[in-house]
């Protein structure tokens, strides 16, 4: 999982990625494609 303070970038990386907050943070998530996770920080 990558960290990163702007997601915007990582969420064009591929087609399914959706942006998700989960516990004040807030996440990349792709149930497709796995690799392709991150989180705000």
């Amino acid at each position: 999982m990558k960290v990163k303070n702007s997601l915007r970038s990582l969420k064009a990386r591929h087609r399914d990625c959706r942006i998700v907050r989960r516990k004040g943070r807030v996440y990349v998530i792709n149930k497709t494609q796995g690799r392709f996770k991150a989180r705000q920080g």
